[in-house]
């Protein structure tokens, strides 16, 4: 008896195990609900993480968002950065079809004009309060251009050579209003009507067609080109169309406005043209010089 009371620490532990081997065995067991203790630990559990969990979730939104923002913001700069960059493929397209289709129509305007010798050349500058009488080429002597020569775009006449460096030349355009540019022309119609262009209508802007005998009939609409007789200019490049017919304060000769065929504002590329004679001539010089 007394030797089992010294094995308390043996009985104590046997005790527990019982104990913890029926607690296994209760709560293993199916049931459709919980005991008080795991109710109240339960509910404090849920409580607890319930006040952490709405702090948490909101902190952890806010660095998401501003993740979200960064993301977006990077996004955001790539597609700008794109948008620009469509923006200029779009300017630098437009400027080339442009050009192109300008040098397409100054091909084919160059192998109409069989009779004459062609040098084309672009507009490299203009100055703005001389619009309307001078513009600057890039060709020049070195490339052939002389004073006097015609300068032309596809759709007509739009002045001379009135100065020529090495590599750069003047051009005067048809509306400097300078007394000394004369152009000699003439209407193309059953009956050609000569007449000298030799002014410019600013507001209009048109060209004067003067010195037309009364006695014939000019009828709007015509189309005016170079006569070839002014000993400048070659023969039938397009000037422009007649627009209103008028005498003159005395009655002696009839006047026409002109509406130009070239658009003397918008000139980028041109054509510098020669006469065949004059061609034909230096080819000859040439040839003496070589023999």
């Amino acid at each position: 008896m007394r030797q089992f009371f010294s094995n308390k620490r043996l009985i104590v532990l046997l005790i527990s195990m019982i104990i913890l081997v029926a607690m296994i065995g209760f709560s293993m067991r199916e049931r459709t609900t919980l005991t008080k203790p795991e109710q109240f630990f339960k509910d404090s559990v849920a409580t607890v993480q319930s006040i952490f969990y709405k702090p948490a979730k909101s902190v952890a939104g806010f660095f998401e968002n501003i993740s979200d923002l960064k993301n977006l913001y990077s996004e955001n700069k790539v597609l700008k950065a794109r948008l620009d960059e469509y923006a200029k493929l779009s300017v630098d397209f437009r400027d080339i079809k442009k050009e192109n289709d300008e040098l397409r129509e100054l091909v084919g305007q160059s192998s109409s004009m069989r009779d004459y010798h062609t040098i084309p050349a672009s507009v490299i500058a203009r100055s703005p309060d001389r619009w309307n009488n001078r513009l600057t080429l890039d060709k020049g002597s070195e490339d052939g251009v002389e004073v006097n020569m015609a300068v032309v775009t596809p759709n007509g006449l739009i002045g001379k050579v009135k100065n020529v460096q090495p590599f750069s030349s003047t051009v005067q355009l048809v509306s400097d209003l300078d007394r000394t540019n004369r152009i000699s022309a003439y209407v193309q119609d059953n009956q050609d009507v000569f007449g000298v262009i030799d002014g410019y209508d600013v507001e209009k802007q048109t060209l004067l067609f003067n010195n037309i005998t009364i006695d014939v009939e000019v009828k709007e609409g015509g189309t005016v080109v170079t006569s070839g007789l002014g000993g400048i200019f070659p023969k039938n490049l397009i000037i422009g169309e007649i627009i209103e017919v008028r005498n003159d304060k005395y009655g002696l000769t009839q006047s026409a406005l002109i509406k130009p065929s070239a658009d003397l504002y918008n000139i980028n590329h041109v054509m510098i043209v020669k006469r065949k004679s004059e061609v034909i001539s230096t080819a000859q010089d040439e040839e003496e010089d070589e023999r």
